[in-house]
């Protein structure tokens, strides 16, 4: 009597349909620099970081290694799937330009941008003043006040959610997650992007630290405790670090 063979079962990722969006992009684009341990060490981070992955477990990079392990496995490079040429994961609209020996148009004259081919962005909704990871730019035009805006495709969200975005006040790049070990780089006075839990509702708005109570780090990580006051309605709160992150420096 012959026995059944047991069934392979698939390993299970805990990743969004976006966010394996984003993973399937790179993995055509990057192709063996995604099995890299620092690739997928930043990736992560940035996973941990988007606001529809707020709320849900952390994400660790030998996960997402093992998830382009699996894709190299059922989808070995062929020469004939190389492209002659990588399309940006992100579109950019001409009003913000890729060059950085360009002058850009929003800027006063004489003044240089920086190169953001590799840069991304999140942009604060005028429905609700919260921050959101930006997918992509689809079209911009200039107000008769000469101020541009772009229209904004968010990370998760569908064409019915799109919206016209001032670049100057609204589009900044995005901001980063704060590891254990950098609960020393805040300060009071530091303008952070805070992860607002509510009944009804979990977003990330502007804030600025007030006090800081700093205490013994242990195997969970930072215990140290922020009190924050949010900008767009002035309430406080007491979060820990893992709610907060930072904006880049310059």
């Amino acid at each position: 009597m012959y026995r059944l063979r047991s069934r392979e079962r698939k390993p299970f990722y805990g990743f969004t349909t976006a966010e394996m969006e984003k993973m399937e992009k790179l993995f055509i684009e990057s192709r063996e620099q995604s099995l890299d341990q620092e690739f997928c060490r930043r990736l992560a981070k940035r996973i941990n970081c988007s606001r529809r992955h707020a709320g849900k477990p952390a994400v660790k990079w030998n996960e997402v290694q093992s998830w382009f392990q699996e894709r190299h496995q059922s989808h070995p490079l062929k020469d004939a799937d190389l492209p002659n040429t990588l399309k940006d994961s992100l579109v950019v609209p001409e009003a913000i330009p890729l060059n950085k020996t360009h002058e850009s148009p929003l800027a006063s004259k004489g003044e240089k941008v920086p190169d953001l081919s590799e840069l991304e962005f999140e942009a604060r909704s005028s429905t609700d003043g919260a921050w959101y990871d930006v997918d992509s730019f689809l079209n911009h035009r200039f107000l008769s006040s000469g101020e541009a805006v772009v229209r904004v495709r968010f990370v998760g969200f569908g064409a019915e959610e799109d919206e016209w975005v001032n670049v100057k006040k609204n589009i900044r790049e995005r901001s980063l997650p704060l590891e254990h070990s950098e609960c020393g780089k805040v300060k009071v006075g530091d303008l952070v992007l805070c992860f607002q839990e509510r009944r009804d509702q979990a977003r990330h708005y502007d804030a600025h630290v007030v006090e800081i109570q700093r205490r013994m780090h242990d195997i969970r990580g930072c215990r140290c405790l922020f009190l924050i006051r949010y900008d767009h309605n002035n309430t406080e709160e007491r979060v820990r670090l893992r709610r907060l992150c930072r904006r880049p420096t310059d």
